[in-house]
């Protein structure tokens, strides 16, 4: 994979990217993402960020190489922080991490004023996506897209949400699914909770078999179990 060669997740991350966007990549790693949409004039602008020192000289090393220094500002820092106001961004891409982190990114951007809750935010976490979701309900996103893909044997979930005027309210398994995904059910979305379904109970049986059996978990556990088998029959 390269920045003219992108794999198919972040393919699909960038399809979500609306043209003349002003993009702030936060994990950009070798910023083949911004590079991407910059030589093809997608983006007007980009930040890629980049919180470790390897992966930031890497991401300048891709930017210097393709010329695209005046489109794509590489930059060193903790998550939403390498964005200044000048840099006017309006769309935020937080992909190839844990929800939970991605979570943990945006609100501390909220609380450091880098995340304004004007911007459009295409996520793709790795694990965790129900948090992610409620973050985004929690804070007045709505939804707009949703895709579930595989790719060298992972499955990945790509969340495009926009900011609403109005309070944001999801279903139970609208968090845990995905309301696009739910209602789409494709293969690749029945795989991937087949296979949660026997983890979940694999899971649960050895909790139940433990000395101290963890009542908060079981109940956890069987709760995901009953919105699984419900959801795929």
């Amino acid at each position: 994979m390269n920045s003219e060669n992108l794999s198919q997740r972040l393919t699909t991350v960038a399809d979500y990217v609306e043209k003349g966007a002003r993009l702030a990549d936060i994990g950009s790693d070798h910023a083949y993402l911004p590079c991407y949409l910059a030589d093809r004039g997608i983006i007007e602008f980009a930040v890629a960020g980049e919180v470790v020192k390897g992966p930031f000289k890497n991401a300048f090393k891709e930017v210097s190489h393709r010329g695209l220094k005046d489109k794509v500002a590489v930059r060193l820092g903790d998550g939403l922080d390498v964005i200044k106001t000048t840099d006017a961004i309006d769309t935020v891409v937080v992909a190839g991490m844990g929800g939970s982190l991605i979570r943990e990114i945006l609100e501390k951007g909220q609380k450091n004023n880098r995340l304004t809750g004007r911007e459009t935010l295409i996520l793709q976490p790795n694990v965790f996506e129900e948090t992610v979701r409620e973050f985004l309900m929690i804070n007045q996103y709505n939804i707009v897209a949703e895709e579930i893909i595989r790719e060298n044997d992972k499955i990945y979930e790509i969340i495009k949400a926009v900011p609403s005027e109005k309070p944001v309210e999801y279903t139970k398994q609208e968090l845990f699914f995905g309301p696009f995904l739910m209602k789409e059910k494709s293969d690749v979305f029945l795989t991937k909770w087949q296979q949660q379904l026997k983890t979940y109970t694999f899971i649960l049986n050895q909790v139940r078999q433990s000395k101290q059996p963890d009542q908060e978990k079981i109940t956890r556990l069987n709760e995901a179990i009953e919105l699984i088998e419900e959801m795929i029959g």
